[in-house]
């Protein structure tokens, strides 16, 4: 069950909030701001590429990894593929993680290391591996990790992980707003360097003035009424988030929503592009998830009983959409079946403040639902 009272609550938000999810979403904007300049100190502004790798080759462990990897691929569209390798091992621990490269993999090709952590051996045996293949290394992980060594022993590039004091108490969760974007800023940094996308040093800095923003309309001395993220986040109270996504750089977006739902606030979600999400769940919304699956449901007493569990549509768009759009067939599809729709779309702008704000504002949804949930 939801807690309503403590959303408007910012002292009891801030003692609910012992993973520190709420600071690390307020703060991402610094967070980016950070991170561009470690990427600097570090020299990737300095970088002459010889030319765009053949391919993108992203490791690391968790959420944060498999976002970064969509995010960068959706970027850099058919310009250079963008590929996660997926680890293996007999458990998600820092010691049982393994990485290969496939063996096609070679001089051409650039290697990204992303994580949180930096001890796990599976990476610093990946990164001696992509040596010895001729692959170029370049990882972003927390300073004066085990993985320095090795990207060192690599000839590679590290850029230290830009934390907050508060982080070093406890492990990081991979969805936690702040390690998104302290691990992503300085890859952009060096597709950017590599022609692969376009972040410069500008657009970074309008990425983090597009999360100040969002921080201060969804912060936590912002009345849930007057705030689009506590609003969500009461709207999906014993509901089953049905996330449609339309527009390229909302699809990752929605994906990340549905990953944080899952590790943050311990809620299932289920997420599709539109105009193909139509097709996908219209039986799961005309079935027994709907609104209007239970036409006793208004007049049955359960006040010993749990809510049912029924699905809310919600719409992420990346941008204003002008000519074709499916929005509007979503939107019959959902209210045909009584079920309710809760819509997000960004202010106008570059496609990577368009996404910072898709991100941010659902970061801060699923933070506030997991900590009025007592997740």
């Amino acid at each position: 069950m939801l807690d309503e009272s403590l959303l408007d609550t910012p002292e009891a938000l801030a003692e609910a909030d012992r993973r520190a999810l709420l600071r690390g979403a307020a703060e991402a904007g610094a967070r980016v701001r950070t991170a561009a300049r470690h990427a600097a100190e570090a020299g990737v502004h300095d970088l002459k590429p010889d030319g765009r790798p053949r391919a993108i080759l992203i490791a690391g462990p968790g959420a944060a990894a498999t976002c970064v990897a969509d995010l960068l691929g959706t970027l850099a569209g058919a310009s250079s593929p963008v590929t996660r390798l997926a680890p293996t091992g007999v458990a998600p621990a820092a010691g049982a993680l393994r990485w290969e490269l496939p063996g096609w993999a070679g001089s051409v090709d650039l290697l990204l290391i992303t994580t949180p952590d930096g001890t796990e051996p599976g990476l610093s045996l990946l990164a001696e591996q992509a040596y010895r293949r001729g692959c170029t290394v370049v990882a972003v992980a927390p300073a004066r990790s085990p993985l320095t060594e090795a990207v060192d022993g690599a000839h590679g590039l590290f850029v230290p992980m830009a934390t907050a004091p508060y982080e070093h108490d406890e492990p990081l969760a991979a969805s936690a707003p702040g390690v998104l974007w302290a691990l992503l800023t300085p890859l952009l940094a060096i597709l950017d360097r590599t022609g692969l996308l376009s972040a410069p040093p500008e657009a970074l800095e309008k990425v983090a003035d597009r999360l100040d923003q969002v921080a201060e309309r969804c912060g936590p001395a912002v009345a849930t009424y007057s705030n689009p993220a506590k609003t969500l986040a009461s709207e999906l109270a014993d509901s089953l988030p049905v996330i449609w996504t339309e527009g390229t750089s909302a699809g990752p977006a929605g994906r990340r929503f549905a990953a944080a739902l899952a590790e943050l606030a311990g809620r299932p979600a289920l997420v599709s592009e539109l105009p193909e999400a139509l097709a996908e769940h219209n039986a799961l919304l005309a079935g027994p998830l709907a609104a209007s699956a239970d036409p006793d449901d208004f007049f049955r007493d359960r006040v010993d009983e749990a809510p049912a569990l029924h699905a809310r549509v919600v719409l992420l768009r990346d941008r204003p959409i002008g000519g074709l759009t499916a929005a509007p067939t979503a939107r019959d599809l959902a209210l045909s079946h009584d079920t309710p729709i809760s819509e997000l779309e960004p202010e106008e702008g570059g496609e990577l403040e368009t996404l910072a704000e898709l991100i941010a504002m659902t970061d801060f949804a699923a933070v506030y639902l997991a900590l009025a949930s007592g997740a």
